[in-house]
């Protein structure tokens, strides 16, 4: 397999995490798109670094914003390992870091990388920005 293969094959299968996963609710999927062994490098607060904590805070933001769903809007790759820049909305209809369903439709960009080896997710990488998805909730956060 050619690398442009390997990178088109990897980008599909963060695609379908994406989309049919954070997007869709898919949690069989979840299972046979993530390695057993698969590490967060980047966990969230109060989330292990394993496929269990990640999948945790799949269903979290999932319970929290019932809608929640992503905007791809690139997807880079070198080999095996896929960059994807993305915005998430949804509308806060549960409980999320403690602040009460305020009803609001929110959204806040991503950046990942995930590290893709024999169809499976292994690695994880992320920066998302949370300080304004809780600017977005009231949380009341200081700026500087």
């Amino acid at each position: 397999m050619h690398d442009t293969d390997i990178s088109e094959a990897a980008k599909a299968v963060v695609r379908r995490n994406t989309e049919e996963v954070q997007s869709g609710g898919d949690y069989e999927l979840y299972d046979k798109l993530f390695a057993d062994d698969f590490v967060d490098h980047t966990p969230q607060p109060g989330r292990t670094a394993d496929k269990a904590g990640a999948l945790e805070l799949y269903k979290t933001l999932r319970s929290a914003f019932p809608d929640f769903h992503a905007v791809i809007h690139w997807q880079a790759a070198d080999g095996n390992l896929v960059t994807t820049y993305k915005t998430y909305h949804g509308t806060h209809r549960g409980e999320f870091f403690g602040i009460a369903p305020t009803g609001k439709k929110i959204q806040f960009e991503t950046v990942d990388a995930m590290r893709v080896v024999d169809g499976r997710i292994t690695e994880h990488w992320g920066v998302a920005n949370l300080f304004s998805l809780m600017e977005q909730l009231g949380a009341g956060l200081a700026t500087p």
